[in-house]
């Protein structure tokens, strides 16, 4: 006889919204939270956690075994689902379409919650218009090694150069290592201009602090704090404000006030302490809907930048490839590129894992086993990807060998874990490929 499913019936503003084992820990490690914790905790800060998400199609990342366990991307709508619970359908690139979860209210947002979605998603388009975004997305994405000081100095030029442009933006921490500022934009935009925008804007910081920031897209050329242009490319999607992120202490993803900025503490913000924030202060970025902007003043710093022979920058890999994009290839792939030299990096690959601390844990275990190299290696030799396969995320880890005499630098090895989910499946298309050609 199967065992009776543990539940618990929430009535929120009138509708009634299941949770099923509320008692299964979903963060453990450090700190005890269930997942009815977690539905509580969005239920206290739903005004807030809402105006991210409201009227908006989202991606559901699940993480049905908790905050340690492996996470998939649920695109469409589950098809159990309340009637009163709205879908809108998007397009991508690949020329597939999704019918997506739209969620308006406290209801819609325990039910996804009680899926196993930690954090929420939203793609950055009304359901009215799903072409032409109503924000652009500026992630600050710190390479390993650099402090969380140089994140928020990073930031401030950001805003100032915002400000230059005729822009407003909106800090949050990103409940991780960086930082995101949110910015309200007409929906006048394609997703292809809005993208483009961002890349000048990049480019811009780049050139205000070389040696803070980078617009590069390969991690071997990187330094300091990337911004992430691609962000704003169709089918991207980021965390929203006060969403809970995948990390040992539950911290949560905090919009800030600006002058909040340069000396706050990304820790502080919790599961435990965020209710109480809210309560006090409100939402800090209650107000972003009333200064939507123009981004005439950066697509015309895109026609200065192209003229001055500035290309288009790396799309991600799963987009065609674009008529003013340069070659796709990592620089230490690359056999040539015209009209400049690059030098091929001697990058090898020591990890691969769907679990980043086994990833880290192999990282160690290389540095062990090659004590004697390990002290020639900078900071920024150490490239820790997340990868994202087709429906889960995992973590890859090289280490560039650039600093280190070519006589001593250790062959590839089997990496140690190896475990690339979407080896598979690679295989398998080559294969096809291989029939479909013979």
């Amino acid at each position: 006889m199967a065992k009776e499913q543990s539940k618990e019936v929430l009535s929120i503003n009138g509708r009634e919204v299941p949770v099923t084992h509320p008692e299964k820990l979903y963060f453990s490690s450090q700190v005890q939270v269930t997942k009815l914790d977690l539905v509580r905790y969005y239920l206290a800060v739903a005004e807030g956690a809402l105006a991210g998400i409201r009227d908006r199609p989202i991606v559901l990342k699940r993480f049905v075994n908790g905050a340690e366990g492996e996470a998939f991307y649920q695109k469409r709508a589950p098809e159990q689902r309340p009637t009163w619970l709205r879908t809108v359908t998007l397009s991508f690139p690949s020329g597939r379409t999704a019918e997506e979860i739209v969620v308006d209210d406290a209801a819609g947002l325990a039910w996804v919650v009680n899926l196993g979605c930690i954090e929420l998603h939203p793609h950055p388009v009304r359901s009215a218009d799903l072409d032409h975004p109503d924000e652009l997305r500026i992630d600050l994405d710190p390479i390993p090694g650099v402090g969380w000081a140089d994140v928020c100095r990073v930031a401030m030029e950001v805003k100032d150069f915002l400000e230059t442009v005729g822009l407003r933006g909106w800090p949050k921490t990103s409940g991780s290592r960086g930082m995101h500022v949110n910015v309200r934009i007409a929906p006048r935009w394609t997703f292809t201009e809005v993208r483009r925008a961002a890349v000048a804007l990049s480019r811009a910081v780049e050139r205000r602090v070389p040696t803070l920031a980078t617009s590069k897209w390969w991690k071997e050329e990187r330094h300091g704090v990337f911004l992430d242009y691609n962000q704003n490319a169709k089918d991207r999607t980021t965390c929203s404000a006060f969403s809970v992120r995948p990390v040992p202490d539950a911290r949560v993803s905090a919009p800030l006030r600006w002058e909040e900025v340069p000396a706050c503490d990304p820790s502080e913000f919790t599961i435990f302490t965020m209710p109480k924030r809210f309560e006090e202060i409100g939402n800090p970025h209650e107000d972003m809907d009333r200064f939507p902007g123009s981004l005439e003043k950066l697509l015309e710093l895109a026609d200065k930048d192209e003229a001055a022979g500035l290309g288009d920058a790396p799309w991600p890999p799963h987009f065609r490839k674009m008529q003013s994009e340069g070659p796709r290839v990592a620089p230490s792939r690359a056999k040539s590129v015209a009209k400049k030299t690059r030098t091929k990096m001697p990058l090898i690959v020591v990890a691969n894992s769907p679990d980043k601390a086994a990833a880290l844990a192999g990282l160690e275990r290389w540095k062990e086993k090659h004590s004697d190299i390990r002290e020639l290696l900078a900071v920024d030799d150490v490239l820790v990807d997340s990868m994202r396969g087709r429906s889960s995320t995992w973590t890859r880890i090289r280490v560039n060998l650039r600093h280190v005499p070519e006589e001593l630098r250790p062959k590839q090895e089997t990496p140690d874990p190896d475990d690339d989910p979407t080896r598979e499946w690679r295989e398998l298309s080559k294969t096809r490929k291989s029939k479909t050609k013979g």
